[in-house]
């Protein structure tokens, strides 16, 4: 049989809502590019973008608690809190122009106003969230926020965590109205459709097997048709590897030295989920809490609301697993193969400075369903086992690089990682990274599309009108674009 060649300007790795974001901000840009797109799965969205496989928070730090870091003098530091709602205004404003240009149907499909509530127990803990809220209060981003200690209050807001408390322990609860809940594989869907009617060319059911840059630059990557095993060489100017837990193995073969000392370590996730009409119905809101000491940020539980396959649904979790495989669909020979020589010490460090993650991984996965109601019992005192069930989330894998701190440090983030000459680029990681898409493909784009970015500044402007500056340092931007967002979105 032979294999067929085929040169595109650029080809897109991965049917999830990195690389539909990716495509539809370059295509909108620069109309006339050609694009393909390679996913092994039959649909999109199936993996990290999947609905069932991500928190679907619209992380924007007003419920995360590990986004506000307390410093030793007692101080809160909101710097991480503000980068990350500032990238969710992006987000936001990108898909409100969207909706008004008709490229995206109607928005509550993929995005739903959902409070957002930060929940702690303690007489630490509560003082920590006042000063949380306090700090956070006098920035306009989070000038919605309230909090109270009063449980008639919390009983208004979240009835069914109050439903048979006994304790007496002192707590507080945090209450933000201009939180969201975004399907993310609803999303993806939408902007996949939206490109299928640009003429991008979308290739379901094909792997991509190998990369090699040639001596001009341009990349051959050999796809492999799935359903016919037909082998394709398709020549592109430009390559994105958005293929989640996939990507490091994939960039890995690029051969580039950015690729190189990086390692990448899976964790698996479990949500207790329950989908009963009479317990749904008393809890709209995501509320998180704290990570218990020593555990990963990945591991801090929530109860959130969720609207997923047209039904609300209560999720609460995460709760550790683990899984060799990069991806829910990869092979357990994932986590071997990616061990290179050029990563070898970086992951053997990663491993000898990271023995309390190992213990904490052990201890979750040794957790009966019992024990795993009890810790959902701290939000929701009566949970009945028998209306709550297991559902496996999707796979992470964890950055592990060499950094200035030491070599084999575990990055709890979204890493962009680019060849020089600005021909391809992957992104790895995990949280906030879909809440947060839009930020790093304009970020990407920056990096690889330097001699035409100074001339797409007009229009993308135009669909983020804050591009270039900070709203948390301009108030009346903020009022005057979220009246636009309000509109378009339906979201408050």
């Amino acid at each position: 049989m032979s294999t067929q060649h085929s040169k595109t300007d650029v080809i897109l790795i991965g049917g999830g809502i990195m690389s539909a974001t990716l495509g539809t901000i370059l295509k909108s840009l620069s109309p006339d590019k050609s694009f393909k797109m390679f996913e092994r799965l039959s649909t999109p969205a199936q993996e990290s973008s999947n609905a069932w496989n991500n928190a679907g928070t619209g992380h924007s730090a007003l419920c995360e608690l590990n986004y506000t870091k307390e410093n030793k003098d007692g101080s809160i530091d909101i710097t991480k809190a503000i980068k990350i709602n500032e990238q969710f205004q992006i987000s936001k404003q990108f898909w409100s122009f969207l909706v008004k240009d008709g490229q995206l149907g109607s928005p509550e499909g993929f995005i739903k106003p959902v409070p957002h509530m930060s929940f702690v127990q303690g007489v630490k803990n509560v003082e920590f969230l006042k000063k949380r809220v306090d700090r956070l209060n006098k920035n306009i981003l989070f000038s919605n926020m309230e909090i109270t200690d009063d449980k008639d209050k919390i009983a208004e807001w979240a009835p069914l965590m109050m439903e048979g408390r006994t304790s007496n322990i002192p707590m507080a609860i945090s209450y933000d109205k201009t939180g969201t809940d975004v399907n993310f594989s609803n999303l993806t869907n939408k902007l996949f459709d939206n490109l299928e009617k640009q003429n991008v060319e979308l290739n379901y059911n094909h792997e991509v097997e190998d990369l090699k840059q040639r001596k001009d630059g341009k990349w051959e990557v050999k796809v492999k048709d799935l359903t016919t095993d037909e082998v394709k060489i398709v020549e592109s100017k430009f390559v994105f590897i958005g293929a989640g837990g996939a990507s490091l193995p994939l960039l890995q073969k690029t051969g580039i030295k950015e690729s190189k000392h990086i390692g990448g370590f899976p964790v698996s996730g479990l949500f207790l989920v329950c989908t009963k009409e009479e317990i749904t119905k008393k809890h709209n809101a995501k509320v998180y809490g704290k990570a218990s000491v020593g555990a990963p940020p990945m591991s801090v539980p929530h109860l959130d609301t969720r609207y997923i396959d047209g039904k609300r649904t209560l999720l609460f979790g995460p709760f550790a697993g683990f899984s060799p495989k990069f991806l829910k669909t990869g092979s357990n020979m994932d986590l071997v193969k990616s061990v290179k020589p050029n990563n070898l010490i970086t992951m053997l460090s990663a491993g000898a400075k990271e023995i309390n993650l190992t213990k904490y991984l052990i201890s979750q996965l040794t957790l009966s369903n019992e024990e795993r109601m009890e810790e959902l019992r701290t939000f929701v005192p009566d949970a009945n086992s028998e209306d709550w069930h297991v559902v496996v989330a999707g796979q992470r894998v964890q950055v592990i690089k060499d950094t200035e701190t030491g070599k084999g440090t575990l990055q709890f983030g979204t890493e962009l990682v680019t060849s020089e000459d600005g021909t391809l680029s992957a992104l790895l990681g995990a949280s906030p990274g879909a809440s947060t898409a839009v930020d790093i493909m304009l970020d990407l784009l920056q990096k690889c599309y330097k001699d035409e970015f100074k001339q797409w500044e007009g229009k993308i402007k135009e669909m983020i009108p804050s591009y270039g500056q900070r709203l948390t340092d301009n108030e009346d931007l903020y009022k005057e674009i979220n009246e636009e967002i309000k509109k378009y979105l339906k979201v408050d």
